[in-house]
């Protein structure tokens, strides 16, 4: 039997062991959702909308437990932990306000005929949710689908198996269908029979490229819709004319969130000429500020990272960039104590070639590149197989703009600000970085059936 081993990435000691399903406990359990769905898809709109609300209160009164468990799990310094299990609560909110009007039917005049587009649930959606915000990530994913009137099938990441019990408990206790979201703790080989059961009509997945490349031909083979939200080399441009101390604030809130483990976060900082020197000093001054504490301290900016491997991973790209000619100011080391650290570290004289320009660096490391000028730090911002988010700090509003608009080849763009998710937004991104959209009125469309009627 498989097992899996929670474990406090901040000591490196276990948390909880869990035993995966066998495969007819996943079948079976796949028919309970299944079936729990059937008679969601029947529940109106204003109740769907009530149990959101129950839902979003609940989250709110259970904040500090599901703070500490986020932080417990992942490491995320615990001040960020609460700030996500409000943001679930909002987004439970804004679907239960919106979700009726997004789906109404949309009515149209054929010459004499009427025609009818309805929006209806396609059934169970399989959802495959990572670590790193781990109410977040799944929260944005399945309540819109869920509203939608579909039944959902998580399975978490190993590593935060009890944000995903929680998570099931949350719907359950919420007064929601007994299983209409049930967290399956199974391995990956038991993933592709979860994709390939009849009752699944959609994956949805975030999580890294190379999953995302098994996934999607799992669930093509199937004929199955998915929606992939993977891995991103966010690009952030400081112009000659921006805000330096605006553009320091927004890029280091940016950088350090979740101990710089978001795929939307500054990955690669790109200077032009005037302001190259200046801003790397200031940058380098705040970085060295961030000092690595118990994440469950209030005053905590940077805690571990998630997992043993995934700090290794992290340090082997940082030693690959240095070995190809980037610089390290700061960090770059593996501090000898217990747990998954890592500490704030500045890159230099980076370019293509090296993992800090190519791939994508999930810790706190922040990676100055120089442009020689504004049009070559576009080509570099948009030099990359990624295109998740990017940002332009300038004090010309309508230049910056224009850039964001149509030069810059991302699904998401800031101007003066940092990229972030938002319920009311549609979120996702392009090449390597996946396909589909989450949130806002595009999103709750990914999960249903267009349907179009033609009556005479």
């Amino acid at each position: 039997m498989t097992t899996f081993t929670t474990i406090n990435p901040a000591n490196g000691r276990p948390i909880k062991t869990w035993a995966s399903l066998s495969e007819s406990e996943v079948h079976a359990s796949i028919d309970r959702v299944s079936a729990s769905g059937r008679v969601w898809r029947d529940t109106g709109f204003p109740e769907r909308a009530r149990l959101f609300k129950v839902l979003a209160e609940s989250i709110r009164e259970r904040t500090d437990e599901l703070a500490s468990l986020i932080t417990l799990e992942m490491g995320k310094p615990i001040s960020q932990s609460r700030a996500e299990c409000e943001k679930c609560a909002w987004l439970c909110e804004y679907f239960a306000d919106n979700a009726e009007n997004f789906l109404a039917d949309q009515t149209k005049d054929l010459d004499g005929h009427r025609a009818v587009v309805s929006f209806q649930p396609i059934g169970t959606i399989y959802a495959i949710m990572p670590w790193n915000f781990p109410l977040w990530q799944v929260f944005r994913s399945v309540a819109p689908t869920i509203m939608a009137g579909n039944s959902v099938v998580l399975k978490h990441a190993p590593c935060v198996l009890g944000c995903g019990e929680a998570i099931q408990s949350l719907f359950h206790d919420s007064g929601f269908p007994e299983d209409l979201l049930h967290s399956l703790i199974i391995d990956v080989e038991l993933s592709e029979q979860v994709i390939n059961h009849d009752a699944v009509r959609g994956v949805t997945l975030t999580g890294s490229c190379q999953t995302g490349r098994i996934v999607a031909a799992q669930a093509g083979a199937a004929l199955k819709k998915s929606v992939m939200e993977l891995g991103g080399s966010d690009p952030y441009i400081v112009l000659d004319d921006a805000d330096l101390d605006l553009a320091l604030e927004r890029i280091l809130t940016a950088r350090m969130l979740a101990n710089g483990q978001v795929c939307i976060s500054a990955k690669r900082l790109i200077l032009t000429p005037r302001v190259a020197d200046q801003f790397t000093d200031m940058l380098l001054d705040s970085m060295k500020t961030y000092e690595m504490e118990d994440p469950s301290h209030e005053t905590c900016r940077l805690g571990p990272l998630a997992r043993e491997d995934l700090r290794d991973h992290h340090h082997a790209l940082v030693r690959d960039s240095i070995a190809n000619g980037a610089d390290c100011l700061l960090g770059g080391e593996v501090p000898d104590r217990d747990g998954w650290w890592y500490p704030a570290t500045v890159l230099t004289n980076v370019g293509p070639g090296m993992p800090a320009f190519d791939d994508e660096l999930f810790g706190p490391t922040a990676a100055v590149i120089r442009a020689r000028d504004e049009d070559d730090a576009i080509r570099l911002a948009n030099q990359t197989r990624f295109g998740l988010g990017s940002a332009v700090f300038t004090s010309d509003l309508e230049k910056g703009t224009a850039i964001a608009r149509d030069r810059i080849e991302a699904g998401l763009c800031s101007v003066n600000d940092f990229v972030k998710s938002d319920p009311r937004l549609p979120f996702g991104g392009i090449r390597e970085s996946g396909y589909g959209r989450e949130l806002g009125e595009l999103g709750i469309h990914e999960f249903v059936n267009i349907k179009t009627l033609v009556v005479s």
